[in-house]
Protein backbone atom coordinates (compact mmCIF):
# COMPACT_ATOMS: atom_id res chain seq x y z
CA UNK A 1 0.00 0.00 0.00
CA UNK A 2 1.14 3.25 -1.03
CA UNK A 3 1.50 5.73 1.82
CA UNK A 4 0.13 8.87 2.59
CA UNK A 5 2.58 11.68 2.12
CA UNK A 6 3.17 14.31 5.04
CA UNK A 7 1.77 16.88 2.27
CA UNK A 8 -1.80 15.76 2.60
CA UNK A 9 -2.32 16.03 5.93
CA UNK A 10 -3.20 19.39 7.33
CA UNK A 11 -1.06 20.77 10.42
CA UNK A 12 -1.69 19.08 13.50
CA UNK A 13 -0.60 22.26 16.10
CA UNK A 14 -3.04 24.18 14.28
CA UNK A 15 -6.18 21.42 14.21
CA UNK A 16 -4.87 21.59 18.23
CA UNK A 17 -5.67 24.77 18.93
CA UNK A 18 -8.41 25.50 16.92
CA UNK A 19 -10.24 22.23 19.00
CA UNK A 20 -8.94 24.26 22.35
CA UNK A 21 -10.66 26.82 21.84
CA UNK A 22 -13.51 25.61 20.15
CA UNK A 23 -14.11 23.33 22.93
CA UNK A 24 -12.93 26.36 25.71
CA UNK A 25 -15.99 28.49 23.75
CA UNK A 26 -18.28 26.23 24.64
CA UNK A 27 -17.38 25.56 28.42
CA UNK A 28 -17.54 29.49 28.70
CA UNK A 29 -20.69 30.12 26.98
CA UNK A 30 -22.22 27.27 29.05
CA UNK A 31 -20.77 29.54 32.17
CA UNK A 32 -21.63 33.15 31.42
CA UNK A 33 -25.03 32.71 29.72
CA UNK A 34 -26.59 30.45 32.40
CA UNK A 35 -28.03 33.00 34.73
CA UNK A 36 -29.47 34.95 31.49
CA UNK A 37 -30.79 31.95 29.91
CA UNK A 38 -32.90 31.13 32.82
CA UNK A 39 -33.87 34.71 33.46
CA UNK A 40 -35.25 35.10 29.59
CA UNK A 41 -36.53 31.88 29.02
CA UNK A 42 -36.35 29.82 31.89
CA UNK A 43 -34.12 27.28 30.36
CA UNK A 44 -30.18 27.47 31.76
CA UNK A 45 -29.10 26.32 28.77
CA UNK A 46 -31.26 28.07 25.87
CA UNK A 47 -27.73 30.19 24.37
CA UNK A 48 -25.55 27.26 25.17
CA UNK A 49 -27.94 25.37 22.69
CA UNK A 50 -28.39 27.64 20.07
CA UNK A 51 -24.60 28.27 19.92
CA UNK A 52 -24.05 24.63 19.69
CA UNK A 53 -27.31 24.01 16.73
CA UNK A 54 -26.97 27.25 14.83
CA UNK A 55 -23.16 28.17 15.15
CA UNK A 56 -21.21 25.07 15.33
CA UNK A 57 -22.83 22.13 13.87
CA UNK A 58 -23.48 24.32 10.27
CA UNK A 59 -19.66 25.85 10.86
CA UNK A 60 -18.31 22.41 11.18
CA UNK A 61 -20.09 20.58 8.43
CA UNK A 62 -19.03 23.68 5.96
CA UNK A 63 -15.60 23.62 7.43
CA UNK A 64 -15.23 20.19 6.48
CA UNK A 65 -16.74 21.07 2.86
CA UNK A 66 -13.96 23.73 2.27
CA UNK A 67 -11.52 21.37 3.93
CA UNK A 68 -12.41 19.04 1.11
CA UNK A 69 -12.62 20.96 -2.14
CA UNK A 70 -9.78 22.13 -4.49
CA UNK A 71 -8.73 25.44 -3.67
CA UNK A 72 -8.73 26.25 -7.63
CA UNK A 73 -12.54 25.72 -7.37
CA UNK A 74 -12.55 28.89 -4.12
CA UNK A 75 -10.48 30.61 -6.31
CA UNK A 76 -12.71 29.98 -9.33
CA UNK A 77 -16.13 30.85 -7.58
CA UNK A 78 -14.93 33.52 -5.16
CA UNK A 79 -16.77 36.13 -7.26
CA UNK A 80 -20.15 34.52 -6.86
CA UNK A 81 -19.77 34.37 -2.90
CA UNK A 82 -18.68 37.84 -2.78
CA UNK A 83 -21.73 38.81 -5.11
CA UNK A 84 -24.39 36.74 -3.04
CA UNK A 85 -23.24 38.29 0.07
CA UNK A 86 -23.58 41.83 -0.96
CA UNK A 87 -27.09 40.88 -2.27
CA UNK A 88 -27.61 40.37 1.18
CA UNK A 89 -26.15 42.92 2.67
CA UNK A 90 -28.89 45.19 0.55
CA UNK A 91 -31.34 42.78 1.67
CA UNK A 92 -30.38 43.78 5.52
CA UNK A 93 -31.51 47.43 4.90
CA UNK A 94 -35.29 46.66 3.46
CA UNK A 95 -38.06 46.70 5.45
CA UNK A 96 -39.55 43.35 6.76
CA UNK A 97 -36.52 41.78 5.63
CA UNK A 98 -33.78 43.46 7.82
CA UNK A 99 -34.20 43.19 11.21
CA UNK A 100 -33.43 45.92 13.91
CA UNK A 101 -31.56 45.63 17.40
CA UNK A 102 -30.57 48.22 19.71
CA UNK A 103 -31.15 50.92 16.80
CA UNK A 104 -28.38 49.07 14.23
CA UNK A 105 -30.44 46.81 11.24
CA UNK A 106 -27.33 44.24 10.72
CA UNK A 107 -29.65 40.88 10.69
CA UNK A 108 -31.75 38.88 7.79
CA UNK A 109 -34.41 37.42 10.13
CA UNK A 110 -35.77 34.03 8.53
CA UNK A 111 -38.71 33.11 11.23
CA UNK A 112 -36.39 31.59 14.49
CA UNK A 113 -33.15 31.79 12.65
CA UNK A 114 -31.42 35.13 11.67
CA UNK A 115 -27.87 35.70 10.53
CA UNK A 116 -25.29 38.76 9.97
CA UNK A 117 -24.49 38.79 6.63
CA UNK A 118 -21.47 41.35 7.31
CA UNK A 119 -19.90 38.73 9.72
CA UNK A 120 -19.68 36.50 5.98
CA UNK A 121 -18.55 39.45 4.17
CA UNK A 122 -14.84 39.18 6.51
CA UNK A 123 -14.65 35.90 4.56
CA UNK A 124 -15.93 36.11 1.05
CA UNK A 125 -14.50 40.05 0.41
CA UNK A 126 -10.74 38.43 1.73
CA UNK A 127 -10.85 35.64 -0.86
CA UNK A 128 -12.04 37.53 -3.98
CA UNK A 129 -9.32 40.00 -3.14
CA UNK A 130 -6.75 37.33 -2.80
CA UNK A 131 -8.28 35.64 -5.95
CA UNK A 132 -7.96 39.09 -8.02
CA UNK A 133 -4.97 40.49 -6.76
CA UNK A 134 -3.00 36.89 -7.40
CA UNK A 135 -4.93 36.94 -11.04
CA UNK A 136 -2.76 40.00 -11.68
CA UNK A 137 0.17 38.81 -11.24
CA UNK A 138 0.44 36.32 -13.99
CA UNK A 139 3.23 38.69 -16.02
CA UNK A 140 1.04 41.09 -18.26
CA UNK A 141 3.43 43.91 -19.27
CA UNK A 142 0.70 46.11 -19.20
CA UNK A 143 -0.12 45.50 -15.43
CA UNK A 144 3.30 46.02 -14.60
CA UNK A 145 3.48 49.34 -15.91
CA UNK A 146 2.29 52.37 -13.77
CA UNK A 147 -0.76 52.44 -15.52
CA UNK A 148 -1.93 49.63 -14.96
CA UNK A 149 -0.78 49.60 -11.57
CA UNK A 150 -2.90 52.80 -10.50
CA UNK A 151 -6.13 50.73 -12.28
CA UNK A 152 -5.85 48.35 -9.88
CA UNK A 153 -5.60 50.34 -6.98
CA UNK A 154 -8.49 52.40 -8.44
CA UNK A 155 -10.87 49.36 -8.75
CA UNK A 156 -9.53 48.59 -5.06
CA UNK A 157 -10.57 51.94 -3.53
CA UNK A 158 -13.76 51.30 -5.40
CA UNK A 159 -14.85 48.48 -4.12
CA UNK A 160 -13.63 49.24 -0.30
CA UNK A 161 -16.09 52.63 -0.88
CA UNK A 162 -18.49 50.37 -2.13
CA UNK A 163 -19.00 47.66 1.13
CA UNK A 164 -18.60 50.54 2.67
CA UNK A 165 -21.93 52.43 2.04
CA UNK A 166 -23.75 49.39 2.54
CA UNK A 167 -21.58 48.92 6.29
CA UNK A 168 -22.31 52.78 7.51
CA UNK A 169 -25.75 52.49 6.44
CA UNK A 170 -26.23 49.71 9.12
CA UNK A 171 -24.48 51.00 10.77
CA UNK A 172 -21.73 48.27 11.63
CA UNK A 173 -18.39 50.32 11.34
CA UNK A 174 -16.27 48.06 13.74
CA UNK A 175 -16.58 45.46 11.10
CA UNK A 176 -16.47 47.82 8.58
CA UNK A 177 -12.90 48.74 10.19
CA UNK A 178 -11.87 45.18 10.31
CA UNK A 179 -12.62 44.46 7.29
CA UNK A 180 -10.78 47.40 5.66
CA UNK A 181 -7.81 46.41 7.47
CA UNK A 182 -7.27 42.92 6.47
CA UNK A 183 -8.45 43.83 2.94
CA UNK A 184 -5.44 46.68 3.44
CA UNK A 185 -2.88 43.74 4.87
CA UNK A 186 -4.05 41.26 1.76
CA UNK A 187 -3.04 44.54 -0.78
CA UNK A 188 0.52 45.38 1.05
CA UNK A 189 1.38 41.68 1.09
CA UNK A 190 0.27 41.03 -2.90
CA UNK A 191 3.08 42.87 -3.60
CA UNK A 192 1.56 46.36 -4.74
CA UNK A 193 3.75 49.40 -4.56
CA UNK A 194 4.45 50.48 -1.47
CA UNK A 195 2.79 54.34 -2.10
CA UNK A 196 -0.42 52.92 -2.95
CA UNK A 197 -0.59 50.98 0.72
CA UNK A 198 0.29 54.45 1.77
CA UNK A 199 -2.37 56.34 0.32
CA UNK A 200 -4.61 54.14 1.09
CA UNK A 201 -4.16 54.28 4.80
CA UNK A 202 -4.03 57.97 4.52
CA UNK A 203 -7.26 58.12 2.92
CA UNK A 204 -8.88 55.15 5.83
CA UNK A 205 -7.10 57.98 8.65
CA UNK A 206 -8.99 60.77 7.33
CA UNK A 207 -12.30 58.58 6.86
CA UNK A 208 -12.20 57.70 10.12
CA UNK A 209 -12.02 61.40 11.81
CA UNK A 210 -15.07 62.22 9.14
CA UNK A 211 -16.90 59.45 10.43
CA UNK A 212 -16.09 60.06 14.09
CA UNK A 213 -17.41 63.79 13.30
CA UNK A 214 -20.38 62.47 11.56
CA UNK A 215 -22.31 60.34 14.61
CA UNK A 216 -20.80 62.15 18.28
CA UNK A 217 -21.37 58.44 19.85
CA UNK A 218 -17.99 56.94 18.24
CA UNK A 219 -15.94 60.36 19.67
CA UNK A 220 -17.75 59.60 23.21
CA UNK A 221 -16.03 56.22 22.95
CA UNK A 222 -12.88 57.68 22.07
CA UNK A 223 -12.74 60.19 24.79
CA UNK A 224 -13.81 57.12 27.40
CA UNK A 225 -10.82 54.88 26.32
CA UNK A 226 -9.03 58.03 26.78
CA UNK A 227 -10.08 58.90 29.64
CA UNK A 228 -12.57 56.31 32.07
CA UNK A 229 -13.57 58.24 34.93
CA UNK A 230 -15.33 60.61 32.66
CA UNK A 231 -18.55 59.28 33.22
CA UNK A 232 -18.08 56.38 34.89
CA UNK A 233 -22.40 55.11 35.30
CA UNK A 234 -22.95 56.46 31.52
CA UNK A 235 -21.18 56.00 28.65
CA UNK A 236 -17.89 54.60 30.71
CA UNK A 237 -20.02 52.16 32.64
CA UNK A 238 -19.42 49.35 30.33
CA UNK A 239 -15.27 49.79 30.92
CA UNK A 240 -15.08 50.56 33.98
CA UNK A 241 -17.23 46.59 35.27
CA UNK A 242 -15.16 45.54 32.84
CA UNK A 243 -11.74 46.35 34.77
CA UNK A 244 -13.59 45.72 37.56
CA UNK A 245 -14.31 41.92 36.79
CA UNK A 246 -10.63 41.25 35.41
CA UNK A 247 -9.28 42.97 38.39
CA UNK A 248 -11.41 40.38 41.04
CA UNK A 249 -9.73 36.92 39.16
CA UNK A 250 -6.60 37.54 40.54
CA UNK A 251 -3.90 35.64 39.64
CA UNK A 252 -6.33 32.34 39.91
CA UNK A 253 -10.15 33.33 39.49
CA UNK A 254 -13.38 32.79 41.05
CA UNK A 255 -14.17 29.56 39.16
CA UNK A 256 -15.82 28.62 36.51
CA UNK A 257 -19.86 30.06 36.94
CA UNK A 258 -18.67 31.73 40.04
CA UNK A 259 -18.35 35.55 38.07
CA UNK A 260 -20.45 38.32 39.90
CA UNK A 261 -20.30 40.39 36.83
CA UNK A 262 -22.50 38.48 34.44
CA UNK A 263 -25.59 38.80 37.04
CA UNK A 264 -26.88 41.72 35.56
CA UNK A 265 -23.53 44.11 36.23
CA UNK A 266 -21.24 43.98 32.81
CA UNK A 267 -23.24 44.75 29.90
CA UNK A 268 -23.11 42.08 26.85
CA UNK A 269 -21.37 39.50 28.84
CA UNK A 270 -21.97 36.70 26.71
CA UNK A 271 -21.05 38.61 23.69
CA UNK A 272 -18.46 41.64 23.14
CA UNK A 273 -17.91 41.42 26.87
CA UNK A 274 -17.07 37.27 27.42
CA UNK A 275 -13.63 37.66 27.96
CA UNK A 276 -13.90 40.07 30.96
CA UNK A 277 -16.29 37.37 32.57
CA UNK A 278 -13.60 34.99 31.39
CA UNK A 279 -10.58 36.42 33.31
CA UNK A 280 -13.30 36.94 36.28
CA UNK A 281 -13.80 33.38 36.75
CA UNK A 282 -9.97 31.71 35.91
CA UNK A 283 -8.26 34.98 36.58
CA UNK A 284 -4.81 35.61 34.96
CA UNK A 285 -3.65 31.97 34.47
CA UNK A 286 -6.45 31.54 32.51
CA UNK A 287 -6.47 34.61 30.48
CA UNK A 288 -2.89 34.15 29.59
CA UNK A 289 -3.90 30.21 28.10
CA UNK A 290 -6.59 31.93 25.90
CA UNK A 291 -4.53 34.91 24.63
CA UNK A 292 -1.55 32.03 24.44
CA UNK A 293 -3.98 29.83 22.36
CA UNK A 294 -4.54 33.03 19.60
CA UNK A 295 -0.91 33.50 19.51
CA UNK A 296 0.07 29.69 18.62
CA UNK A 297 -3.36 30.14 15.80
CA UNK A 298 -1.20 33.56 14.35
CA UNK A 299 2.06 31.63 14.59
CA UNK A 300 0.96 28.35 12.88
CA UNK A 301 -1.39 30.24 9.98
CA UNK A 302 1.90 32.66 9.73
CA UNK A 303 3.80 29.26 9.35
CA UNK A 304 1.24 27.99 6.57
CA UNK A 305 0.88 31.02 4.63
CA UNK A 306 4.97 31.13 4.15
CA UNK A 307 5.27 27.46 3.66
CA UNK A 308 3.30 27.39 0.37
CA UNK A 309 4.17 28.87 -3.07
CA UNK A 310 0.70 29.60 -4.78
CA UNK A 311 -0.24 32.91 -4.57
CA UNK A 312 -3.98 32.88 -4.13
CA UNK A 313 -3.38 30.07 -1.28
CA UNK A 314 -0.81 32.01 0.80
CA UNK A 315 -2.61 35.62 0.25
CA UNK A 316 -6.40 33.85 1.92
CA UNK A 317 -4.19 32.22 4.52
CA UNK A 318 -2.30 35.54 5.67
CA UNK A 319 -6.07 36.95 5.28
CA UNK A 320 -7.95 34.34 7.68
CA UNK A 321 -4.67 34.48 10.13
CA UNK A 322 -4.76 38.36 10.43
CA UNK A 323 -8.31 38.34 10.46
CA UNK A 324 -8.61 35.72 13.45
CA UNK A 325 -5.75 37.00 15.35
CA UNK A 326 -6.40 40.76 14.97
CA UNK A 327 -10.22 40.52 16.01
CA UNK A 328 -8.91 39.04 19.28
CA UNK A 329 -6.17 41.54 19.85
CA UNK A 330 -9.12 44.41 19.49
CA UNK A 331 -11.81 42.46 21.27
CA UNK A 332 -9.54 41.60 24.60
CA UNK A 333 -7.72 45.09 23.87
CA UNK A 334 -10.52 46.81 24.60
CA UNK A 335 -11.71 44.99 27.72
CA UNK A 336 -8.35 45.44 29.43
CA UNK A 337 -8.47 49.00 28.17
CA UNK A 338 -5.48 49.82 25.88
CA UNK A 339 -8.29 49.75 22.66
CA UNK A 340 -11.67 52.05 22.62
CA UNK A 341 -14.83 50.00 22.63
CA UNK A 342 -15.75 48.69 19.24
CA UNK A 343 -18.06 45.68 20.00
CA UNK A 344 -16.12 43.06 18.05
CA UNK A 345 -16.75 39.93 19.55
CA UNK A 346 -14.25 37.15 20.37
CA UNK A 347 -13.33 34.25 17.86
CA UNK A 348 -14.63 31.28 18.78
CA UNK A 349 -15.82 32.17 22.38
CA UNK A 350 -18.21 35.04 22.37
CA UNK A 351 -21.95 33.97 21.84
CA UNK A 352 -23.37 34.29 17.94
CA UNK A 353 -24.19 32.30 15.24
CA UNK A 354 -22.87 33.86 12.03
CA UNK A 355 -19.59 34.86 13.33
CA UNK A 356 -18.81 31.66 14.88
CA UNK A 357 -19.88 29.69 11.35
CA UNK A 358 -17.43 32.52 9.33
CA UNK A 359 -14.93 31.43 11.62
CA UNK A 360 -15.25 28.12 11.20
CA UNK A 361 -15.19 28.50 7.65
CA UNK A 362 -11.76 30.34 7.95
CA UNK A 363 -9.84 27.66 9.34
CA UNK A 364 -11.12 25.57 7.36
CA UNK A 365 -9.88 27.01 4.39
CA UNK A 366 -6.59 27.68 6.41
CA UNK A 367 -6.37 23.84 6.89
CA UNK A 368 -6.93 23.18 3.10
CA UNK A 369 -3.68 25.44 2.16
CA UNK A 370 -1.93 23.94 4.83
CA UNK A 371 -2.42 20.22 3.72
CA UNK A 372 -1.22 21.55 0.18
CA UNK A 373 1.89 22.59 1.31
Amino acid sequence: MKMMSSSQFPDRILISVILALIILGILIISSVSAPLSQERFGKPFYYLNRQILFGFLPGLILAIFVFKIPLDFLKKASLILFLINLILLALVLLPKIGLSLGGATRWISMGPISFQPSEFLKLTFPIYLASWLSSQKRGSSFKKERGGQNLILVAFLLMIIFLSLFLIFQPNISTLAIIILIALLIYFLADTPFWHSFFLILIVFVSILILIKIAPYRANRLMVFLNPEVDPMGIGYQMKQSLIAIGSGGSSGLGLGMSKQKFGFLPQPISDSIFAIFAEETGFIGSLILISLFLVLFWRGFKVAKSTEDKFSKLIALGITFWLSIQAFINIGAMIGILPLTGIPLPFISYGGSHLITELIGVGILLNVSKNT
